[in-house]
C-alpha cells in the first residue's frame, strides 16, 4: 500500500511553481473514544447522570409511577401463578387495568416532554392531561364493569 500524503505535501504538489501560496484549511484533531473502552457500568453512570442533570421534575415524577405501576403488574402476575387464577375475571381486569394505566402514562409523558413539542404543538400541558384523566376514567369503568 503507498504512504498516505499529508496536507503539506499534498499542497506542494498542487501548487503551481509561481509564488503564490494557498491555505488548505484544516479541522482541528478530535479525540474519539471507541465504543469498547468503556464498561458497561460507566455508560449506565453516564446515563443514569444525564438523565438527572437534564430531566425536569414532572418528567421525573411520571417516570417514578410508570416504575410503580410495573412493579404491580408483576407482583399481580406472580400472585396469578403462585395463588392460582380462580376470580379470573378479577385478575384480567386488575392486570389489564395496570397495563392501560401504564399505556396512558406513558403517553402523558410524551406528550409534556420538551424534548417532544415539536411534535405535539397543538396539546397543551393542561389538555394532554385532561385526556389522561378522561382517559382513566373510562379505562377504570369498563375495568370495574368487567369485574361483575
Amino acid at each position: 500500500m503507498a504512504p498516505k500524503r499529508t496536507t503539506a505535501s499534498a499542497s506542494r504538489e498542487a501548487t503551481p511553481s509561481s509564488s503564490s501560496t494557498t491555505t488548505i484549511p484544516t479541522t482541528p484533531s478530535r479525540t474519539v473514544v471507541s465504543k469498547g473502552s468503556q464498561s458497561p457500568a460507566q455508560i449506565a453512570a453516564g446515563i443514569w447522570e444525564n438523565y438527572q442533570d437534564k430531566t425536569p421534575q414532572r418528567t421525573k415524577l411520571v417516570d417514578v409511577f410508570l416504575a410503580f405501576l410495573v412493579v404491580v403488574g408483576v407482583l399481580q402476575f406472580v400472585y396469578c401463578v403462585v395463588a392460582g387464577n380462580y376470580p379470573f375475571n378479577a385478575f384480567l381486569s386488575g392486570f389489564s387495568a395496570t397495563v392501560g394505566q401504564f399505556v396512558l402514562t406513558a403517553s402523558l409523558r410524551m406528550q409534556t416532554n420538551m424534548e417532544n413539542k415539536a411534535d405535539f404543538v397543538a396539546v397543551s400541558h393542561e389538555r394532554a392531561f385532561a385526556d389522561y384523566v378522561f382517559g382513566s376514567l373510562i379505562l377504570h369503568f369498563f375495568c370495574v364493569n368487567f369485574i361483575n
